[in-house]
This record gives structure tokens, C-alpha cells and sequence, in this order.
């Protein structure tokens, strides 16, 4: 386990401070390696989640860094206090952006093609809305194979998981972690439950 150096005192941190300010970059070195024990008891709160935890560190120690750099002494809340929200921001920033991301994959990633041989993707049959009659046709019959697919390839946990991620059948599309406690199993969970379930959905697909 990885030891830390102990956090500086009232009086350390003041004097690190005022050198820091003065352009000092071994007293800014200090001051964060001094408060990378807060990085990692900030980062605890974030184990649930499906991101390693050396990746949560750095993302915190950016986090920090940032804080010592931006810190402002007049303000009258400790260095910590202050950083303890930037650790946070940063690490909250960095999960929502790759959950964005992997929403974005799985949404986009190809489960199929259409008798013209053109590219089949989970959002065309949950979002299409094509004017054309033919358009419309093929649409229907897209939804009826996925709904086919659903029940044929998914376990009645994933397929509630699926029906429930991308809101399909008029379901409300629902979050990980909202679905998670719904169904009694935590979000990471969830969250294998749903990209192993795309990828059975687009083999059955490609095999159709």
C-alpha cells in the first residue's frame, strides 16, 4: 500500500503558501505532495465505480494540483477545504465524460445491416423517425426483429436491463445506477449487464 507524507501544519502550509505565491515551484511541489493523502481518501468515495483505481488517483492529483495553483489565501477556507472540492470536480468531470462516451459507443457501435447492405445501429430502431412509407416499413420490421432478437438472444435480466437503458417499448429511459437500485444490483454491474447484451444483440444481427 502506498504510504503518504504527513500532512503539513497550519503553520508549514502558511509558509508554503506565501513561497508558493512568490513563484517558489519546490514549495508548490510541497504543498501537493503533502496533501496527496486527501487525493486518496477523496478517491474511496469513487471505488463503486468501473475505473481503475491508479486512473482515479491521477485524475484527483490533477484535481490538486490545480487547487494548489489557483488557491487564493485571502479567501479564508484552508488549502484543503478548498482542494477537497477541485479533487471532486475533477474526478466528477472525468465520469461523466466517459460515460458520455460509452453511452455514445454502444448507442452507435453497428448491430447490423439493412437489406441494402448499409449499417444497422441500436439508435436507428430506438430513435428513427423516417417520413418515407418504405422507410417507415423497414423501420417496422427492424423493431420486430429487434424485439425477436431480444427475447431470443438476452436473458430476462438483460433484456430487462436493455429495455430499460434505451427506454425501448414506451419504457422511461432509465440511468445506471437508478436501474441498479431498481433491480437490487449495483451500477457496474448494470453496466456489464448492458455491453455484454449489445454485443449479443449485434452478433445476432450480423448472423441474420
Amino acid at each position: 500500500m502506498k504510504t503518504f507524507l504527513k500532512p503539513l501544519t497550519t503553520e508549514e502550509e502558511t509558509f508554503y503558501l506565501r513561497k508558493c505565491r512568490q513563484g517558489d515551484k519546490a514549495a508548490r511541489d510541497v504543498l501537493i505532495e503533502r496533501n496527496l493523502r486527501l487525493v486518496a481518501h477523496i478517491v474511496k468515495k469513487y471505488q463503486g465505480v468501473d475505473e481503475d483505481l491508479d486512473d482515479l488517483i491521477s485524475i484527483g492529483t490533477i484535481g490538486l494540483i490545480k487547487a494548489v495553483s489557483t488557491y487564493d489565501m485571502t479567501k479564508g477556507s484552508r488549502l484543503a477545504t478548498y482542494a477537497a472540492r477541485c479533487i471532486d470536480n475533477e474526478l466528477l468531470m472525468m465520469l461523466r465524460s466517459r460515460k458520455k462516451f460509452s453511452r455514445e459507443v454502444s448507442l452507435y457501435e453497428p448491430i447490423g445491416t439493412d437489406k441494402e447492405g448499409n449499417e444497422i445501429h441500436l439508435l436507428d430502431i430506438v430513435e428513427g423517425k423516417e417520413q418515407d412509407i418504405t422507410d417507415q416499413c423497414i423501420q417496422k420490421e427492424r423493431i420486430l426483429k429487434l424485439h425477436v432478437f431480444l427475447r431470443e438472444v438476452l436473458s430476462p435480466l438483460e433484456y430487462e436491463v436493455i429495455k430499460y437503458r434505451y427506454g425501448l417499448f414506451g419504457e422511461k429511459e432509465l440511468t445506471q445506477r437508478v436501474l441498479g437500485k431498481r433491480l437490487g444490483i449495483s451500477r457496474s454491474y448494470v453496466s456489464r449487464i448492458e455491453k455484454n447484451a449489445v454485443l449479443k444483440l449485434r452478433d445476432r444481427f450480423f448472423s441474420a
